[in-house]
């Protein structure tokens, strides 16, 4: 089943992406670095480049995913965000396009607890050994 990768140009979302890769089922990628999507495309990836706090932007490229992996620290770094002013607001609209595309499985990867919208979730330390591995595991499960 679908899975998509929302900041998969932030610090280890390319070894994620990677992982996922791996196995079978279409992997996609939300990104605002377009030289990350240049890398990403030739390895098959559906890759959406754009502003990760426009919600519907977001929403749109998750439509018809079971699982989204959702990399915080895209909420927070130093890309540009146009639709949103606070890494919680970034956040609540990634929750509200989440459920609206669908996304049944949500894997956080936060240092701080996040308020899902989705009938599974599960959030990660981002700082834990093997991350990238822990993700595809939660990806392939029957139930979380």
């Amino acid at each position: 089943m679908p899975v998509i990768v929302i900041g998969a140009d932030t610090p280890g979302g390319e070894e994620i992406v990677t992982r996922l890769l791996a196995r079978e089922g279409q992997v996609r990628a939300f990104v605002t670095d377009r030289s990350v999507a240049d890398r990403l495309k030739p390895l098959g990836v559906k890759v959406a480049t754009g502003d990760v706090s426009d919600d519907s932007h977001v929403g749109a490229a998750a439509t018809r995913c079971f699982s989204a992996v959702l990399l915080t620290t895209a909420a927070s770094d130093d890309r540009e965000r146009s639709f949103a002013t606070t890494p919680e607001r970034v956040i609540e609209g990634w929750r509200n396009a989440m459920s609206e595309a669908g996304v049944r499985r949500a894997i956080w990867v936060s240092a701080t607890d996040v308020a899902p919208n989705t009938p599974e979730h599960v959030v990660l330390d981002p700082t834990k050994e093997g991350l990238a591995e822990r993700i595809a595991e939660l990806d392939d499960a029957v139930e979380l």
